[in-house]
């Protein structure tokens, strides 16, 4: 679906959605302020058209703000990769086990590796490690950032309880309370995407 302004100033884009389990993307001015402002337990409190007896209903909802991988984390600097060059082994014959054409190339802040001995020519082995080389550190970076994606997201989202709330709604009274600041606003702002609250 296409991005959907906010009076926040940020755009609102539903990336899934599913029982329990709905992912955004926001973008534009505005949208990192909510990595500080938003995550925790939101506690919504109303009364549904269903109930007879006027009894309000709480349900609590966890929320988490993470900011987006940087897209251009699959290059590496070569600044970073030492290369070395070495004779290969095996068969092939004198060319390969004389010749220093084949190439190790290591990322020193990773510690990780790649070599290539598979081309007689220096150039497309040293193509082929840095390739391979790259290919490794992508694969670490991602699984480093979705290690800590995961560690943010636990912090944030805490126990889920109702003690453990960032924000509480109250339909019936047309009130949301930070319960940081102490502050309070109309429920029919809040729902415009205005999510300034001043201390009380």
């Amino acid at each position: 679906m296409p991005p959907t302004p906010t009076a926040a100033g940020f755009d609102l884009c539903e990336l899934e959605r599913r029982p329990g389990f709905v992912a955004l993307r926001l973008s534009g001015r505005g949208a990192l302020a909510l990595r500080d402002s938003e995550p925790g337990g939101h506690r919504w409190q109303r009364v549904p058209p269903t109930e007879k007896r006027g009894r309000v209903h709480t349900s609590t909802i966890t929320v988490c703000v993470l900011e987006a991988p940087d897209a251009e984390g699959a290059v590496i600097d070569l600044n970073d990769v030492d290369v070395e060059q070495y004779n290969g082994s095996g068969p092939g014959g004198q060319h390969r086990n004389k010749t220093a054409n084949c190439v190790r190339a290591k990322h020193r802040p990773t510690g990780l590796e790649a070599k290539s001995e598979s081309e007689r020519s220096l150039t497309q082995n040293r193509r082929l490690a840095l390739q391979a080389l790259a290919a490794r550190v992508l694969e670490h970076r991602r699984s480093t950032a979705a290690a800590a994606r995961a560690d943010v997201r636990r912090r944030q989202v805490g126990s889920g309880q109702r003690g453990d709330k960032v924000r509480t709604v109250r339909e019936q009274d047309d009130v949301v309370t930070c319960e940081r600041t102490g502050g309070k606003k109309r429920l029919r702002d809040y729902m415009k995407g205005d999510l300034s609250f001043a201390r009380r």
